[in-house]
This record gives structure tokens, sequence and C-alpha cells, in this order.
């Protein structure tokens, strides 16, 4: 376990978004398809402010802390060690627990994240958070461009993945029916580095309720490395600890 976390430690940093930063936008074409996943267990945490995706008995949790509009989640969803980490979870190695910020709303303008991350919640209902996080994921760049992750556009999206749209969920959407988890999950972010924080940023990972440290943070786009990390928490969770 010393040898996966120091390497950890090795990995290059990668910065993700803090608030008050601003990020432009590649262009991108809009993606249409889902992402078709095992289905797993979907449910809201009891304490309102994350969702809950895998086996509820599974040994190892792993908590990320995401913002919709955040570039760098992008970066960890489509090219990092967010496959790793989906791929442990639907053979139930691993439960993964997503806490959503809405920041970049801020720097960016607009209420793209806080929309995106009311959606979201929204989708746990009809049992399809996974594929639309995958959708909104692969869709971020192309909404940033045409006024961000808007009402219809979330609605549009939302149209791609079978099952989701429906009455419960449109009218979820239109009248921000889950304002008030948008706001604790943001809440539970702000408060992941202690009171009086502004969050971690995002993404940033936490297995077992210890945090990868920001030092080490590009070990999570780092898939063989992030793969090692995690089989060898599996195994060995009592041996757990990150290097700083």
């Amino acid at each position: 376990m010393s040898a996966v976390a120091t390497a950890g430690v090795l990995a290059a940093p990668l910065a993700g978004c803090v608030p008050g930063t601003g990020t432009a936008a590649p262009k991108a074409a809009e993606v249409t398809a889902y992402a078709s996943e095992a289905h797993l267990p979907e449910k809201p945490a009891p304490d309102g402010t994350t969702i809950i995706v895998g086996d509820p008995a599974a040994r190892t949790t792993v908590r990320v802390y995401e913002d919709p509009r955040c570039p760098v989640v992008e970066e960890f969803e489509l090219h990092g060690g967010a496959s790793v980490l989906r791929a442990k979870t639907i053979s139930r190695q691993v439960k993964t627990e997503y806490t959503f910020a809405s920041f970049r709303d801020e720097s960016l303008g607009g209420d793209g994240s806080k929309n995106a991350v009311n959606a979201l919640r929204a989708a746990v209902d009809a049992g399809r958070f996974t594929e639309f996080h995958a959708v909104l994921i692969r869709n971020r760049a192309r909404a940033e461009m045409s006024g961000g992750f808007t009402t219809g556009r979330l609605l549009k999206l939302a149209a791609t993945v079978p099952g989701l749209r429906g009455k419960e969920f449109d009218h979820a959407v239109t009248t921000m029916k889950y304002r008030n988890f948008v706001t604790a999950s943001q809440a539970a972010y702000d408060a992941a580095d202690g009171p009086a924080s502004l969050g971690p940023g995002t993404p940033t990972v936490v297995i077992n309720d210890k945090r990868i440290p920001e030092a080490a943070n590009g070990l999570i786009f780092d898939k063989p490395l992030f793969d090692g990390m995690l089989t060898a928490i599996h195994k060995y969770p009592e041996k757990w600890k990150p290097v700083t």
C-alpha cells in the first residue's frame, strides 16, 4: 500500500476548478448518444447532500466532488480514472458517492451548474442518474458554447437517455424541484476542508473518508496508478493512509 500511495504522490499534479476562476470551453461536437452502464443501485444519501451509486455493501467507498461545468471534471470523467472507478463500481468492489458543487456559476455566470445538479438529482428518481451524468459530462463543452446547462438544453440531453424523460422528470427540471439538494450539496462541498472553507476544488476524490492530497491529485487522472491504488485499498483497507 505504501508503494501505491507513494506512486500517487509522484504523479504530476493537475489543478482542478476552484471558486473565482473561469475557463474557456473548448470546441466540441454535441454528443446525443448516452453511455450505457450495467444497472447499479442509485439513491440519495440520507443527509440530502450526495448521490450514492453501487452496492451498499461494497467494501470501499469513493466520494467524488464535482462541479458539472468544470473542464477538469470533464478530463477526469472522459480521459482519467473515472472509467476505472465505474468498472470497480459495476463489479461491486466500490460504491461511489457524488457530491456536487455549483460554484462555477459565480465565475461563468448563469445557473448552469445549479440546473445540472437539480436535473441529476431528478434522474435518480428515474433510475437513470449514471447514464444522464455521462451525457452531461460529454456535452459540457458544447453546453458552455450555447449558454450553459439551461433548462431547455438539459431536457434535450435527457431525451437521449431511454426511460428518463417523463412528466415527473420534466417537472422537476423546469421547477428546480431539488433546489434544496443543490444548496445542501454545495454546502457539503464547502465544508469538506473544514469551517469557513471554499471547498477542495473539483474533481477531488476521497477514499474511505481519507482524501487524496492535493499534491497527489494527478494520480486520479492516471488510470493504471488509480486502478492499482483502488485495488490495493480494496484488499488491505486497514493500510490505506495517504502519503503527504
